[in-house]
């Protein structure tokens, strides 16, 4: 799990659902099995924001790396 592979699946499988909803997510930081992310846009201000880092991000994010421990909001 490199910083291209997980910019690559978040462009696929995050991007277009945050974005047909005014949000976005970007990539700070790929670090110990942990990738910290910025959610932007009307997903930065949502208070749903936890729901969809969580059941969102986090979920695609580990279905694309296992070994993935955490998904960070920064």
């Amino acid at each position: 799990m490199d910083r291209d592979s997980v910019s690559k699946v978040l462009a696929e499988r995050v991007r277009p659902g945050l974005e047909a909803h005014g949000g976005g997510v970007d990539l700070v930081d790929v670090k110990d099995n942990k990738v910290f992310v910025r959610l932007t846009g009307a997903c930065g201000t949502c208070p749903m924001a936890l729901m969809t880092l969580k059941a969102g991000v986090e979920a695609a994010l580990k279905d694309a790396f296992p070994e993935l421990t955490e998904v960070v909001s920064v």
